[in-house]
């Protein structure tokens, strides 16, 4: 079998943790920006059911 790349399915530069702004020192979990956050909440409000 030939060895093909896949293209990625996900876009990573619009990802949820492209743009942290900062990370828990205890757990590690990253803290997007606001515009992020902003950015979440309309694709969130655009994609309801």
């Amino acid at each position: 079998m030939k060895d093909r790349k896949k293209k990625p399915v996900e876009n990573h530069a619009t990802a949820a943790w492209s743009d942290i702004e900062t990370a828990n020192e205890i757990s590690g979990i990253a803290c997007p920006s606001l515009t992020q956050t902003i950015n979440a909440k309309k694709y969130v409000d655009e994609n309801e059911k």
